[in-house]
């Protein structure tokens, strides 16, 4: 597995992100450390972790689409552009090695596209932290009493590695990017309706990153894959793996429920760059991308 990069920044210096985003155009890099300059000293601690105030109404504190803080919507598009930069960076890598183009080439296009990653990586790590997201300040979820897994699933038996879907016997409801009233600005993931308390699987390989509670996705892990890719599970109503651990495919992390800021039981499955909200790339695409096809 590859190093995976973490972000050093201290709260109140941008010096690396400011190195990683060198890679970027400078427009782009501009933009984004200031909205992260203005979004650490704007926004407090205590506002609500999906991209609206503490205050708003129900239905759109339900939502799921911006960093946390990341509230002006100059950032929220150079932050996106962000995210389809390091896509197209990625398909050109994917493209470049079923050419078999020349080892340098490919070594080439794969620095630009970490460079890029981690530049987005940094950023969204200092709003996150400067916005007390859970997933960056508290991983494990101790500080905020996160129901502990009393035992740990094992790995199923027999699997021979392939990618899964996320749970079963499932209904396709919001997809991502749709728009509606229970969101802030477009929804960040797919969510699969299903009856609370159905087993919820890792879709592939992996180690998990974080398991947190009490934000707006309720309790959620977040797993970390071989290709340097995150998925997130939300609202679960049990979670049956800790920080750290390993999991295979189709290994249970949870149950599904409706904790969080939900209207009903289901799971919100996200795809992202990095650990953190405003790198999510479209969930269907990707899990088609390792031979899994939910339909949509």
């Amino acid at each position: 597995m590859r190093r995976e990069h973490h972000a050093r920044l201290p709260r109140t210096c941008l010096a690396p992100a400011r190195r990683h985003l060198a890679a970027l155009p400078s427009t782009l890099a501009a933009v984004l450390i200031a909205g992260v300059l203005v979004a650490l000293t704007a926004v407090p601690a205590g506002a609500a972790n999906h991209g609206v105030p503490a205050a708003a109404p129900p239905a759109v504190a339900a939502g799921h689409g911006v960093p946390p803080g990341a509230g002006s919507a100059a950032v929220r598009g150079e932050t996106a552009r962000a995210v389809r930069a390091h896509e197209k960076a990625r398909a050109r890598v994917d493209r470049l090695r079923a050419q078999d183009a020349l080892p340098e080439k490919v070594r080439s296009a794969e620095r630009r596209r970490k460079a890029i990653r981690a530049g987005l990586w940094d950023v969204l790590w200092a709003v996150a932290r400067g916005t007390g997201d859970p997933v960056a300040v508290d991983p494990s979820g101790r500080a905020g009493r996160c129901p502990a897994a009393r035992t740990r699933s094992r790995a199923p038996a027999g699997r021979d590695g392939d990618w899964t879907a996320p749970t079963r016997r499932f209904r396709l409801s919001a997809g991502y990017a749709a728009r509606g009233s229970h969101w802030a600005h477009r929804h960040t993931g797919q969510d699969f309706a299903v009856p609370g308390g159905t087993p919820v699987y890792a879709v592939g390989p992996g180690t998990v990153r974080a398991t947190t509670c009490g934000d707006g996705f309720g309790n959620q892990v977040v797993v970390r894959h071989p290709d340097g890719y995150f998925t997130q599970y939300a609202h679960l109503s049990r979670i049956d793996v800790r920080r750290g651990g390993r999991v295979a495919a189709g290994q249970r992390l949870g149950l599904a429920g409706a904790t969080g800021n939900v209207t009903g039981p289901h799971l919100h499955f996200e795809v992202r760059i990095t650990p953190y909200m405003g790198s999510a790339v479209s969930p269907l695409p990707w899990l088609r991308r390792k031979s899994v096809d939910v339909g949509g």
